[in-house]
C-alpha cells in the first residue's frame, strides 16, 4: 500500500480525452491535493523515458515509478484511495464494466485516428475506406451505449469514460453523433448535472 502522504505528478495535456478521465477519477476520489498535473508534449524526452510510447496520461510517483495508460492508471487510483468506486474488485461486475468501460475508450481511439488521417494527410491520399471503419467503429459503439446506457447518476470507470468519449465527441467532431444519438445526448446531460468533476475538468476552448 502506497504511503499516506505519497504524492505524484500526471504527465498531461489539457486537451486530451484521457487525460480528463484520469483528473475526473483525481477529482471523485478526493485525491487532488496528492497530483501535481505537469503539461507535457509526446516528443518531451522525458516523457518518452517515463513511458516509452510517449504518450499520456502518465502518472510518476515518488520513486520514478511510472503508471499508464489511463485505465490502469484509474485502476491505481483507486487502491491508492482504498475504495471500490470506480470499479469493483473482483467478480462478473467487474469484467462487464471493464468490458464497457473499454468500450468507451474505443470510441476515443477511433475518433483520434480520423483526425489524425485527415490532419497529417491531405484529401487526395485520404483513405475513405479507412475513415469510414473508424467511424462504424463509433457509430456501432455509440449504439451500445444508446440501447443500455449505464446510469447516469453513478460515478464510476463506465460513466467517467463515456462522457469523456462523447465529449471529445463533442469538441473535436470527427462523427455527428447526437443527430442519431438522441438518448446518450440526454444521458450526457444528465451525468454532467450529477456529477461536478466533468465541468471541472473541461479541456479549455481551442
Amino acid at each position: 500500500m502506497p504511503s499516506a502522504v505519497e504524492t505524484f505528478v500526471l504527465r498531461s495535456s489539457p486537451t486530451s480525452p484521457f487525460v480528463r478521465k484520469v483528473r475526473m477519477a483525481i477529482d471523485v476520489l478526493g485525491l487532488a491535493d496528492r497530483v501535481t498535473l505537469v503539461p507535457t508534449d509526446t516528443a518531451d524526452e522525458t516523457l518518452r523515458g517515463q513511458n516509452p510510447l510517449g504518450k499520456y496520461p502518465c502518472l510518476v510517483r515518488e520513486d520514478g515509478t511510472a503508471v499508464y495508460d489511463s485505465s490502469v492508471i484509474l485502476e491505481f487510483l483507486q487502491w491508492v484511495a482504498a475504495t471500490d468506486r470506480l470499479l469493483p474488485n473482483a467478480g462478473p461486475q467487474r469484467i462487464a464494466m471493464l468490458t464497457q468501460a473499454r468500450l468507451a475508450d474505443g470510441i476515443i481511439d477511433a475518433g483520434a485516428l480520423i483526425i489524425y488521417e485527415e490532419r497529417y494527410h491531405d484529401a487526395e491520399r485520404r483513405s475513405s475506406e479507412w475513415l469510414e471503419h473508424q467511424r462504424g467503429k463509433i457509430r456501432r459503439a455509440l449504439a451500445v451505449f444508446e440501447a443500455a446506457p449505464p446510469d447516469p447518476n453513478k460515478t464510476d470507470a463506465v460513466t467517467i469514460g463515456l462522457a469523456c468519449a462523447l465529449g471529445f465527441l463533442d469538441r473535436r467532431q470527427p462523427v455527428a453523433w447526437r443527430p442519431s444519438s438522441h438518448g446518450l445526448a440526454s444521458w450526457l446531460a444528465a451525468f454532467a448535472g450529477h456529477e461536478p468533476a466533468f465541468e471541472r475538468t473541461r479541456p479549455p476552448a481551442s
